[in-house]
C-alpha cells in the first residue's frame, strides 16, 4: 500500500473520531444500535418538534395583543380617514387639501377626531379580530404543516389565513364603520351633537349592518393580500431576496426587526389599500344612505353602476390616496405593535420557567 493511501486513511479515521454520529460505537449486546441515517432522521424530527411546541400565545393573547395594536395604530392616522371619508362621500371634484381645509374651518383640531371615541370602541374587537384570528390560522396551518415559522407558509396557506380574518373581522368592523361615518358627515354639517348612541339607536341592528356585502367585498380580498404580502416583506428582510426566490432558509436567520415588521406592514398596506379602493367608495356610499327613507341605491350592482354613469370610471377610485395614506402607516403600526406584544410576552414566559 502506498504511503499516500496509509496517510489518507488516517486522516479520514481522525475525521470519523472526531465526529461522533459519523462513526456510532460498536453496539453492545442486546441493544439495538441506531444507524446514522436513523440517528439524522431522529435529529430533523426533534428540531422541527421544538419549533412547533416553542411558546405562543394563545386565541385569547393575541385578540388582545390585535386590540391594543388597533387602538394605537388608529388613533394615530384617524385625520387622514376624516379626509378620505369627505372625499369619498363628495359628489363633486375637491382635493385632499382642500377637504382638510374644509373640515378645520369647520370646527378646528377636535373636528379631525370627530367620532374618534365610537370608532376605538369599535376598532378594539375588529383588529382584535383581524390581527388575532389570522395569526392563530397561520400558526395552526404552520403546525400541520410541520415549517418552524408561520412565515414560512405557502401563499395558498397565508391567503387562506387572510381571507379566514377578513370574513371574521366584518361582524365589528360593519356597525363601527357605519356609525364612525355618520358621525364624521354629521359633524362636518353642523350636527356636532349627534352621539354614537343616538346614530346606533336610529339605525337598529339591521342598519347596523347595512352595506355588510359590500364591507365584505372589501376587508376580504384586503387581508387575503395583506397578509401573505407583509410575510413575504418580512421573509425577505430577514432571508434576503435571493434566498426567498430560491425557496431555501438560512440556517442563521434571526427573527425580522421591527423596523423590516413596521415597513413590510406599510408596503402591504399600500398594496392591498389601493386595490379595494373601489369598494370601499361603494361602501361608504351604501352606508350613507342608511338612514333615509328613500335610499339612493338599492345595493352594491346599483351603487356601481350609478357611480359609472353620474360620474365616471375615476370616480371609484376617489379617497386611493388618502386611503392609502390611512392604511400603510396604521398597518405599519399595528403589526409592529403586535409583534412587539407577541415578543414580549414569549420573553415573559420563558424567564417565569
Amino acid at each position: 500500500m502506498s504511503q499516500e493511501m496509509v496517510t489518507g486513511q488516517s486522516a479520514l479515521a481522525e475525521v470519523e473520531a472526531s465526529v461522533p454520529h459519523l462513526h456510532p460505537p460498536a453496539s453492545s449486546a442486546g441493544i439495538h444500535q441506531v444507524s446514522w441515517p436513523e440517528q439524522s432522521a431522529s435529529a430533523a424530527i426533534t428540531a422541527t418538534a421544538a419549533a412547533t411546541t416553542a411558546y405562543r400565545p394563545g386565541l385569547a393573547g393575541k385578540l388582545v395583543n390585535g386590540a391594543v395594536a388597533g387602538i394605537i395604530g388608529t388613533s394615530c392616522i384617524y385625520p387622514l380617514d376624516m379626509v378620505k371619508t369627505h372625499l369619498q362621500s363628495s359628489k363633486v371634484k375637491v382635493g385632499a387639501l382642500q377637504t382638510a381645509r374644509n373640515i378645520y374651518a369647520s370646527g378646528g383640531m377636535r373636528q379631525f377626531y370627530s367620532g374618534l371615541r365610537p370608532n376605538l370602541i369599535g376598532v378594539t374587537p375588529e383588529k382584535a379580530i383581524k390581527l388575532g384570528v389570522n395569526d392563530y390560522v397561520r400558526e395552526r396551518l404552520a403546525i400541520r404543516a410541520g415549517l418552524a415559522s408561520a412565515d414560512q407558509l405557502s401563499v395558498i396557506d397565508g391567503m387562506v389565513a387572510g381571507a379566514t380574518a377578513g370574513t371574521c373581522q366584518v361582524i365589528a368592523t360593519n356597525p363601527m364603520e357605519i356609525v364612525k361615518i355618520h358621525m364624521q358627515m354629521a359633524a362636518s354639517s353642523g350636527n356636532a351633537q349627534l352621539t354614537a348612541s343616538q346614530v346606533v339607536r336610529s339605525l337598529g341592528l339591521r342598519g347596523l349592518y347595512t352595506g355588510a356585502s359590500a364591507t365584505l367585498l372589501r376587508d376580504v380580498p384586503f387581508s387575503l393580500m395583506f397578509f401573505p404580502l407583509s410575510a413575504l416583506f418580512r421573509r425577505i428582510g430577514s432571508e434576503g431576496l435571493s434566498n426567498v426566490m430560491s425557496g431555501t432558509t438560512p440556517s442563521d436567520v434571526q427573527k425580522p426587526s421591527f423596523l423590516c415588521v413596521f415597513l413590510a406592514g406599510i408596503g402591504a398596506g399600500i398594496i392591498a389599500a389601493g386595490s379595494v379602493t373601489p369598494a370601499d367608495v361603494i361602501k361608504t356610499r351604501i352606508q350613507l344612505e342608511a338612514r333615509k327613507p328613500n335610499p339612493r341605491y338599492s345595493g352594491i350592482a346599483d351603487c356601481f353602476v350609478q357611480t359609472l354613469k353620474t360620474e365616471g370610471p375615476r370616480a371609484l377610485m376617489k379617497g386611493w390616496l388618502p386611503r392609502c395614506a390611512i392604511n400603510a402607516p396604521l398597518f405599519g403600526i399595528a403589526v409592529s405593535t403586535y409583534e412587539i406584544q407577541q415578543r414580549w410576552m414569549a420573553r415573559l414566559h420563558n424567564e417565569s420557567k
